[in-house]
């Protein structure tokens, strides 16, 4: 196939100046400082991704857990990338956008850190939602199986190990060869394209499932800013819906999933 040459004369033409609006709050600027630094830090991951696609990863194909490792790593150091000076490309944004330097002072007027962690996350036991909803004591063994997975997970991503057991009850019930009408596989019930953007290899392997599943939940906790709710609700409509609603999606569904696993870290945290 040839080459394409793109003819660019200045590759910086559309960000060395700042857009034309009117001043930011700072609330404003911290939520354009958050996008800029998490599309840089997505931007980064996938660049390492490919990169390392060639070479089976930074510990090859064979090594002992390499595949799970590098979901970490590449996670943990595109984000540090992005906290610091990294590529530039979060400061060409912000500038872009509001015609000034980006400070890590911005993302403290939104008190949003770059790299949230969610292991203190919980819900009032008191909360109506999910009141009286208890999982069955067959599907509490099971999930027990998968204890020393749930820990791991829980320390990669930051998810506090309640919630992950949670919504594999709701989803799986413990059952890691489930499969549903959607196509849906694994304790976490990953469908086959979130599984492949996770680094998931094999859904139903156990700890390949619920690192999945647990990665991409950690990421819905990130995108609404640690509301357990609005991520469920993400996970289970995906987050294109939770946009368009601006809040849970009028689906009964999802409306009585999130219900289901609110009452289940409720019963596990009672």
């Amino acid at each position: 196939m040839e080459s394409i040459n793109l003819k660019i004369s200045n590759e910086q033409k559309h960000i060395t100046e700042p857009a034309k609006t009117t001043e930011k709050t700072p609330i404003e600027k911290a939520k354009y400082a958050k996008a800029a630094r998490e599309f840089e830090s997505l931007l980064t991951s996938m660049m390492l991704k490919s990169m390392t696609q060639t070479t089976d990863g930074f510990f090859g194909e064979e090594s002992m857990g390499g595949e799970y490792f590098d979901t970490i790593f590449q996670s943990e150091i595109s984000s540090k990338m992005s906290q610091g000076k990294g590529m530039g490309i979060a400061e060409m944004i912000y500038f872009k956008l509001t015609g000034e330097k980006l400070s890590n002072d911005d993302l403290l007027n939104l008190k949003i850190k770059p790299m949230q962690r969610f292991e203190k996350i919980r819900i009032n036991n008191k909360d109506a939602s999910g009141t009286g909803i208890r999982p069955s004591m067959e599907s509490l063994k099971r999930v027990n199986r998968f204890e020393d997975h749930i820990e791991e997970a829980s320390r990669a991503f930051g998810v506090d190990k309640n919630i992950i057991r949670s919504v594999i009850l709701a989803e799986s019930a413990g059952k890691e060869s489930a499969v549903s009408t959607a196509k849906a596989k694994g304790l976490m019930q990953l469908i086959d394209s979130t599984a492949k953007d996770m680094g998931v290899r094999n859904v139903f392997d156990p700890k390949e499932n619920i690192f999945g599943g647990t990665k991409y939940l950690s990421q819905m906790l990130r995108q609404y800013d640690g509301d357990l709710k609005l991520a469920l609700a993400a996970y289970n409509a995906g987050p294109g819906n939770v946009d368009k609603y601006r809040g849970i999606p009028p689906f009964e569904e999802t409306k009585n999933y999130v219900t289901r696993v609110i009452g289940y870290l409720n019963h596990l945290e009672s």
